[in-house]
């Protein structure tokens, strides 16, 4: 059993695909139900925390705004640390974040002075650099859509992912985040495209025409951020960058498996088993992540 000093957060991205579940589980909470278990066979990190609390974690979902810009996302997420840290009598946590969760959590530590109970960092997937995809969706019109759906639905988080936007936060940051006391980590996960789940192909060939290898939504590069901060007095802090153990595209990263991946496995074995032999390989990986914070 590992030592547990400080509780895990888990910390989503933009837009999560599980948004209805994730309601109704919270909604049935307030009737003193604990869903949380139940629901994490579908949850956006699919297992990931049942996983990791068998093998003796403090682990945690966060919730934080659908689609919002960086500074609500970053406000909710800071809200969410708060109150496991209250529950858990902590004044720290690990942060394990994907996609745009990375850049949640590097903006509230910055701009919401968490630094100080931020332990670490870790982030899988995250745009640090911005995405391709981003800038041309919204030249092509993505701002009118913003501007139009800004009555229903807050969408402004998209125009946070722009390589402009997350290069004039780097810029902004790199002084904090060279001279905090958090550790920071990234991991990069690329796959080829004929393992890509479907809907994100077309993203990923657009990316790799503009930024080469990537995940279907976010290149290597841009997950990777940087070796090293330097702040302006000199100070360095090293980033400790990883590549992704196994083939995974911006789903996979969380535990999802697809259809596509069928066509990597051993045809002997079932669809059933070789989907569970692979999502088990991610949650393993998090297990690994997990024990070396």
């Amino acid at each position: 059993m590992p030592e547990i000093k400080f509780p895990i957060i888990l910390a989503h991205g933009i837009a999560r695909f599980d948004f209805l579940l994730h309601h109704f589980t919270r909604n049935i909470a307030l009737f003193g139900f604990d869903s949380n278990l139940s629901a994490d066979g579908l949850h956006y990190f699919k297992g990931i925390a049942r996983h990791l609390r068998e093998h003796g974690f403090d682990v945690h979902h966060s919730a934080v705004n659908f689609a919002a810009g960086l500074a609500q996302r970053s406000a909710d997420l800071g809200s969410e640390v708060r109150r496991v840290m209250k529950s858990r009598a902590a004044d720290k946590v690990h942060i394990i974040a994907h996609s745009m969760g990375g850049l949640d959590a590097r903006y509230m530590i910055v701009h919401h002075e968490m630094a100080e109970h931020i332990a670490s960092l870790t982030t899988i997937g995250t745009p640090h650099l911005g995405t391709t995809l981003a800038d041309l969706r919204l030249d092509e019109g993505g701002e009118q859509l913003i501007g139009l759906l800004g009555n229903v639905i807050d969408l402004r988080g998209f125009q946070d992912l722009t390589t402009a936007a997350c290069r004039r936060f780097n810029d902004e940051a790199r002084d904090a985040e060279a001279k905090n006391a958090t550790v920071y980590r990234t991991y990069a996960s690329a796959e080829d495209l004929p393992l890509v789940f479907a809907p994100l192909q077309r993203a990923w060939q657009v990316i790799e025409e503009r930024e080469g290898a990537n995940d279907g939504l976010v290149s290597l590069t841009s997950q990777a951020w940087q070796a090293q901060l330097t702040a302006s007095d000199g100070t360095v802090k090293t980033v400790a960058q990883h590549r992704f153990p196994i083939s995974a595209d911006h789903l996979n990263e969380v535990g999802w498996w697809d259809l596509n991946q069928l066509r990597a496995h051993d045809p002997r074995t079932s669809i059933f088993r070789a989907a569970q032999e692979y999502e088990a390989r991610i949650k393993n990986i998090y297990l690994a992540i997990a024990r070396e914070l």
